[in-house]
């Protein structure tokens, strides 16, 4: 993995940026999220449930594309950190994301927020 500086990754058209806020993990992708690019996703999010933070909060108010491969990374992250006793919470989709969640019936499984702050907050 390509690493920028710490707490980010890139690889051409997926960054990850990762922050801690109060007991949330903050993991903000930007860009497209599929086959090629989930491992840039999936690395942080295990890495935070590993290291006893398991409150995710991914904002995907800068995810512009995600195909079956990102959702089924977020999946796991949330297996993951229910497992753990947390949660993974969704903030800010973009309408063309939202639709990959409303067609598969994923948005039934996440906990999704209009804004990185509602999902701060709960």
């Amino acid at each position: 993995m390509d690493r920028g500086t710490v707490g980010s990754a890139n690889r051409g058209r997926l960054q990850v940026e990762v922050r801690t806020e109060g007991l949330s993990e903050v993991v903000t992708p930007a860009g497209e999220l599929d086959h090629h690019t989930a491992d840039l996703l999936r690395e942080p999010l295990e890495n935070a449930v590993e290291q006893g933070r398991s409150r995710l909060v991914v904002d995907c108010s800068r995810l512009d594309f995600c195909d079956s491969t990102g959702l089924n990374v977020l999946l796991g992250a949330r297996l993951k950190a229910e497992a753990a006793g947390g949660g993974v919470h969704l903030a800010g989709m973009q309408p063309v994301v939202a639709r990959v969640f409303e067609i598969t019936g994923a948005e039934a499984v996440f906990t999704v927020h209009a804004t990185l702050e509602e999902a701060l907050e709960a």
